[in-house]
């Protein structure tokens, strides 16, 4: 099968002929149609998780797609040949990933069925954006009311963070650059900061000089480098998906303060592509690739700020 793999942690990736995986006992073997780009898949091929789980070379990359199920190992029952479905499948032990024709899942682990009528493009954006979004916006339990900075609300993460915040009835307040803006109210957002400026404290404090409740910062990636805090309300709560809390710290000045290490689930899989399929969440796709274009593309996306989903065409 073609996959797009590295050879050892930091290489290149390229475009492989390699082995199709099979299914085993509890596992589906998916035949992709759509694979989904996040940061953490070339993360992943640098090392990210080389200290806490062993890694196959070549290991092929990514983690999001969708597809059909192929086959079925012995004992499965959740699904069968012919469904579409979708979620996460890396597996750096054994080398596998998305970015490849055939994906293989435990029929228990983050997969599930999505309907017919969401594009297959859609549902491989949605597992780990979307999953990290729901879980961000559940964690701060944001509801009616609540205002909610959220950093970085551009990308596939922040989109999703924003659409499911306004769906709690939240007043949401999306950095986004001028072209970006006008999408960022058509999705729920309640007011835009023009981050370029470089002025967003400043302009949170001038439409809420009392402080606001929740900070979501998906840009940040030092821990403790948490200037945001600065509009936060005495007990507001910052949280980062980059690890830039300090929560000792952040107490300290009576901020809760936490760091989101998602994992996304078969039920909440299946909770977003009913959203989705609903109108409820809306995926914007910036770009649809080959899988010969994917090793060039991973090397623009390392560099370059992303305003929605790059997905692979199988």
């Amino acid at each position: 099968m073609r996959a797009v793999a590295v050879r050892d942690f930091g290489a290149e990736p390229e475009l492989m002929e390699l082995p199709a995986p099979e299914a085993g006992p509890g596992e589906i073997l998916v035949r992709l149609r759509v694979a989904g780009i996040n940061p953490f898949d070339w993360k992943a091929a640098d090392g990210a998780m080389r200290d806490s789980v062993d890694h196959h070379f070549p290991m092929i990359m990514g983690s999001d797609g969708a597809g059909v199920v192929e086959r079925v190992g012995a004992g499965v029952s959740r699904f069968k040949v012919g469904d579409a479905v979708y979620g996460q499948f890396m597996r750096v032990q054994q080398g596998l990933g998305s970015y490849a024709d055939y994906a293989v899942a435990d029929e228990h682990g983050p997969v599930a069925k999505f309907p017919e009528g969401l594009p297959y493009t859609w549902a491989a954006a949605l597992p780990t954006a979307s999953s990290t979004a729901y879980n961000l916006v559940e964690t701060t339990k944001i509801e009616p009311g609540t205002v909610v900075l959220i950093n970085g609300a551009t990308g596939g993460v922040g989109q999703s963070a924003v659409q499911l915040a306004a769906n709690k009835g939240a007043h949401v307040i999306a950095t986004a650059d001028p072209d970006m803006s006008d999408y960022m109210l058509e999705l729920g957002a309640t007011e835009t900061i023009d981050f370029t400026r470089d002025s967003v404290i400043q302009d949170v404090l001038e439409s809420h000089p009392g402080g606001i409740d929740v900070v979501i910062d998906l840009v940040t990636h030092t821990r403790g480098d948490t200037p945001l805090v600065a509009v936060l309300r005495r007990g507001g709560i910052y949280i980062s998906t980059l690890g830039a809390a300090d929560p000792d710290a952040l107490a300290a000045i009576d901020i809760q303060g936490a760091n989101l290490y998602n994992r996304a689930t078969p039920e909440l899989l299946a909770l977003l592509a009913e959203l989705a399929d609903g109108g409820r969440l809306k995926v914007h796709i910036d770009h649809e690739i080959r899988l010969d274009d994917a090793p060039a593309t991973i090397t623009t996306l390392r560099t370059t700020h992303s305003n929605g989903k790059t997905v692979i065409i199988l």
